[in-house]
């Protein structure tokens, strides 16, 4: 077997949605040599949405297609690279991550995961026909106005599907709710369901889901199948709305990062996984709101992150745990008075010396992912260190004599 080919990135970003590619514009801006690898489509589902009215910037709105094309275009300017093809495997626990493609293992410093996930699907027959543009959608707040004074249909009845039905009745003249349960049953919560069920604009189809979805070229009728007696009912919409669950594309990260219940990524608020160097951003992380503009947040977030994490992981290499010398930490505050005190007796040691130990000094807030990579979350704290890097000792004793004893037993 052909042996694959290795090549190096700064940053390598799964996934060229609109967090992906945001992460790509903010990487490739830093000057950062950045990959996206990019299954399907460039742009991800935010292409298949016909009208972007919510997106700021844009009075008179956009498409989705036309805006993910600037995004991209955007990160070619800064000289992102992409590559359209599938990830069949990663290995992110070491310092050199690997993503691993059909053809090549990309090396990176730091990755973003912004591998989006995909709507579940009824898989009623002739479903994948009407997808998206074609008269099925999974966005209200995307196509609601697009269905003034039309008749719409919402298939499940959890939170998001009588939440976005009620959306839509600002703007469509009627909702038909498709629901599997028997009259009065919902998945909702309670206060949902009661608003839902005295809306005067709502018709539930009460024991029913889709057999099949039916039109020429574009939906116009939803054929539902009573789950008790089995007949058919031919009703005609203009719009089918899926709210049956999202589906994050997190397969292959199954054991490798964590995942909620749910599937979903993982984060803190710096789009950090638990995983140094790895970061996640958009839909397929743990979150409330799924739209373009919080992918945007979140791959900014992200981009920066990455971007600090490559600088502070130099800072770390060259400086902190350098390999000329025998060195010692300073952990300090810089906003508490006797740690600062401290300072200027370790300068004084690391004179004495005469140039064969390296003092270092780290802020515990302003250095305090440094501080992680040390395992040290309290100050003062000296550290010790030999030439090949190795800690040695990580002490609270600021005593003059033990650590120019400590350093002596390192020479």
């Amino acid at each position: 077997m052909r042996e694959k080919k290795r090549v190096q990135y700064d940053v390598v970003i799964i996934g060229g949605g609109a967090a992906g590619l945001t992460a790509g514009i903010y990487c490739g801006r830093a000057q950062l040599k950045t990959l996206i690898i990019e299954k399907a489509l460039v742009g991800g589902l935010a292409t298949y949405t016909n009208e972007i009215e919510n997106y700021p910037g844009f009075p008179e709105g956009t498409n989705g297609l036309d805006l993910m094309n600037l995004y991209q275009k955007q990160a070619k300017r800064f000289g992102v690279t992409f590559k359209l093809t599938d990830v069949k495997e990663v290995r992110l626990d070491r310092t050199k991550k690997e993503v691993e493609t059909f053809r090549n293992i990309f090396e990176a410093k730091a990755v973003i995961v912004a591998s989006g996930g995909r709507p579940r699907i009824t898989k009623a027959k002739n479903e994948e026909k009407f997808l998206f543009d074609k008269g099925i959608s999974f966005c209200a707040t995307c196509d609601a106005a697009a269905n003034t004074g039309k008749t719409v249909m919402v298939i499940g009845s959890g939170d998001a599907a009588i939440e976005e039905g009620m959306f839509l009745t600002k703007f469509a003249s009627k909702v038909i709710v498709s629901v599997i349960h028997d009259e009065g049953k919902m998945d909702c919560n309670e206060i949902a369901k009661a608003q839902a069920l005295s809306n005067e604009k709502m018709e539930f189809k009460w024991n029913t889901m889709p057999d099949s979805f039916e039109g020429n070229g574009h939906l116009d009728t939803v054929v539902l199948k009573n789950l008790k007696t089995g007949k058919l009912d031919p009703v005609k919409v203009d719009t089918c709305f899926e709210f049956i669950g999202y589906l994050p594309n997190t397969e292959i990260f199954t054991d490798i990062l964590e995942l909620n219940k749910q599937r979903y990524l993982v984060t803190n608020e710096k789009m950090e996984t638990k995983l140094l160097g790895v970061f996640a951003a958009g839909d397929v992380r743990e979150k409330e709101l799924r739209q373009v503009a919080t992918a945007v947040g979140d791959g900014a977030i992200a981009g920066v992150a990455a971007e600090k994490f490559i600088a502070e992981t130099e800072i770390f290499k060259n400086q902190i745990l350098q390999k000329e010398k025998i060195g010692f930490i300073y952990v300090y505050s810089a906003i508490d008075a006797p740690s600062r005190e401290l300072m200027p007796m370790l300068q004084e040691i690391e004179k004495e010396f005469n140039g064969k130990v390296k003092l270092s000094l780290l802020d515990i807030y302003k250095g305090k992912s440094l501080c992680e990579r040390l395992s040290c979350d309290v100050e003062p704290m000296t550290i010790f260190y030999t030439k090949n890097g190795e800690v040695i000792e990580q002490s609270r004793n600021s005593d003059r004599p033990h650590i120019i004893e400590k350093l002596k037993s390192l020479l």
